[in-house]
């Protein structure tokens, strides 16, 4: 099976796998899930809230309070990195199908 006559379907990485690297380098689950320049506003949208937050944060809040608006993205990315290495691979199982 092919996606097109030139080039073969390659079988995608383990969602697993995608999410291990997912959790421990933000934006990275994206790349290998042939999306980068998703990965890379990610990894944009998680600095930029962390630090519009921290910003705004009163002295009193905790580390993990002020940094909440980068925390917050990077539990989505790594929702959105399983998330698609799991369509892809359905997606892969059902074409050799």
């Amino acid at each position: 099976m092919t996606l097109n006559d030139h080039q073969p379907l390659q079988k995608p990485l383990d969602a697993k796998l995608v999410l291990l690297v997912a959790i421990f380098l933000p934006g990275m689950g994206q790349v290998i899930n042939n999306a980068p320049k998703r990965g890379f506003f990610m990894a944009c949208f998680m600095i930029i809230l962390g630090l519009i937050t921290f910003n705004l944060a009163q002295p009193h809040i905790s580390m993990v309070g002020k940094l909440s608006g980068g925390i917050f993205i990077y539990a989505i990315s790594i929702l959105d990195a399983y998330y698609w290495a799991k369509y892809r691979m359905e997606y892969f199982q059902a074409s050799i199908d």
